[in-house]
């Protein structure tokens, strides 16, 4: 199970307009919410109907800023796999054409698979 996904840092996406810090730069609950997007992407064709996954446990260091404009590219690739429970690599990475691309993030994220309709109805 892999997900490549590419997103450009916008100014709703910077460290001021998530209240996470005082710089116009990549906020890092955004880059966490894009890495989690790769998991997602990367587990959904697998889910039986009525499923879905949640995020259970994130470990993800921020390596290098990005500016507003800036395009990520994220990606998740499967790591383990336990039943319910997957674990997946992931990578953040600028996409810098004619450039090597430099590594901004990675980690690890895991989540498991859940009844949709049952995990609601014990909130």
């Amino acid at each position: 199970m892999e997900s490549t996904l590419r997103f450009t840092v916008t100014d709703d996406d910077t460290a001021v307009a998530l209240g996470s810090g005082s710089l116009p730069v990549l906020a890092t609950p955004r880059l966490l919410a894009w890495l989690e997007a790769a998991t997602c992407a990367a587990l959904e064709p697998t889910l039986p109907a009525g499923s879905t996954s949640v995020g259970t446990r994130v470990v993800v260091e921020h390596l290098g800023a990005s500016a507003v404009g800036q395009e990520v590219e994220v990606s998740a690739s499967s790591s383990y796999v336990d039943g319910r429970l997957h674990r997946f690599a992931v990578a953040a990475r600028h996409v810098d054409r004619g450039a090597p691309a430099k590594v901004v993030g990675s980690g690890e994220v895991t989540r498991v698979v859940v009844d949709a309709e049952r995990f609601l109805s014990r909130l």
